[in-house]
């Protein structure tokens, strides 16, 4: 009996109403909240696609309670979804917690039997998305987004492990399959030919995703990614870290939902974070209250793109020169001066490569957001339907760019470049 099933046995899905009785049941949870749990204030907040999300505030404090369901909540009970996905979520908490503390909710309490987690309440954090949307800055995001993808990239590879821990963790994430599934099609294939679930500006970009569907050039490129997607167990995943997946205040960045984990390529949870920020930056326009008014803000986005990889890449690199534990790239190879030299070249090379799965992972992640199933806030909320056609036109031409003609952008500075550009096109 698999995960899921086990987890069903005992499952119901919990209401505002009695959330409050088996909270009290908990250990020390009632002294957590203060209180009598008929006091306490209930509320589902979940706006994301899959499950519940509480928020419940005592007196004394109060804690944010995640519950799967066990289908996906956007579509519905035709699309069974398994409970199991809790299990991954907790389980990558904890590794997170470990390689980067402070970095992550608090984990209060864990019932695999209902899939449900009780975690640390962020406040006064709000989820990056919004704020962004709301044109704030967040001035300390780059470096701390930087230190949580380097250190848990860094040391869940080959290049901090052994083989043999690598291949235990690999394996304890490898049922968490059909998370892996929704990505492997909703990002990887069905923008990329006629699926029930997808949905664009219609009828602004018909002919977009009509030649979308036959570009073999495009076709090609993402079925390159899929397949290093599907193959390359790299390092552990956050595997759905976007700006609605984080939690910000000025001062502190908080990483949340990572219910999708697993070990695959690295390039896809960095191209995840930086195609998030080039589709907030496209969507700018659209939530300016005057001409030119986000102008100054659109800058910060594209300094805070080229931060966050610069950032990424110095960290990576220092956490490799300083912690060579894995059995990748063995020191004992690379011995002197000559071997010292030689070793620190091909780290160079390894952070080009990664570099290049990074953009096309970008471009994919942008594209399914535009013409796939799940959309983005930043683009959805844009009140004029023109502008917002005009956003996500710019958004696919430069992502296509990106997949297809990846050698065309051998740095940041040429990405940026690039959407400077496309932004030029949607005040057009």
């Amino acid at each position: 009996m698999d995960d899921a099933q086990r987890v069903a046995a005992g499952y119901r899905p919990l209401s505002e109403a009695d959330l409050p009785r088996y909270l009290a049941g908990l250990p020390g949870m009632a002294d957590r909240l203060g209180g009598p749990p008929a006091g306490w204030t209930v509320r589902e907040v979940g706006d994301g696609n899959l499950n519940l999300v509480f928020i419940v505030k005592g007196p004394a404090g109060g804690v944010a309670v995640k519950q799967a369901l066990p289908y996906v909540r956007l579509v519905g009970e035709s699309w069974p979804l398994p409970l199991s996905r809790a299990h991954y979520e907790q389980m990558a908490l904890a590794e997170q917690a470990r390689l980067v503390p402070g970095r992550t909710p608090a984990i209060r309490h864990y019932d695999e039997r209902l899939a449900l987690i009780v975690m640390e309440l962020l406040e006064p954090h709000v989820i990056m998305r919004r704020g962004m949307i709301a044109g704030t800055r967040y001035p300390a995001f780059a470096a701390e987004i930087a230190d949580f993808m380097a250190r848990t990239l860094y040391f869940t590879s080959d290049l901090a492990l052994t083989a043999a821990a690598k291949k235990d963790r690999v394996g304890a994430f490898a049922g968490n399959h059909a998370l892996c599934k929704i990505t492997e099609d909703l990002i990887f294939t069905d923008p990329y030919r006629v699926a029930a679930n997808n949905r664009w500006t219609s009828p602004e970009l018909d002919d977009i995703a009509a030649a979308f569907r036959e570009d073999l050039d495009l076709h090609v490129a993402v079925s390159r990614l899929k397949l290093k997607f599907l193959s390359a167990a790299e390092a552990m995943l956050h595997g759905d870290l976007h700006t609605g997946s984080i939690m910000v205040t000025e001062a502190e960045t908080r990483v949340i939902d990572p219910e999708f984990a697993f070990y695959g390529p690295m390039g896809f949870d960095i191209g995840a974070v930086i195609a998030n920020l080039l589709l907030n930056y496209l969507s700018q326009p659209g939530h300016e209250t005057e001409p030119g008014g986000r102008r100054a803000y659109q800058r910060w986005v594209l300094d805070t793109v080229g931060e966050v990889w610069s950032r990424f890449r110095d960290d990576f690199l220092a956490l490799w020169r300083a912690n060579p534990t894995g059995d990748a790239y063995p020191p004992d190879l690379f011995q002197g001066m000559a071997g010292a030299a030689r070793l620190e070249e091909e780290r160079q090379a390894f952070m080009d490569r990664l570099w290049r799965d990074t953009v096309g992972f970008a471009a994919a992640k942008m594209i399914r957001r535009i013409l796939g199933l799940a959309h983005n806030l930043d683009l959805e909320s844009i009140p004029d339907r023109r502008l917002k056609a005009a956003a996500e036109t710019a958004a696919l031409g430069m992502a296509r760019t990106m997949m297809v003609e990846t050698e065309r952008f051998p740095s940041v500075d040429a990405i940026l470049a690039r959407a400077e550009a496309a932004g030029a096109s949607v005040r057009a």
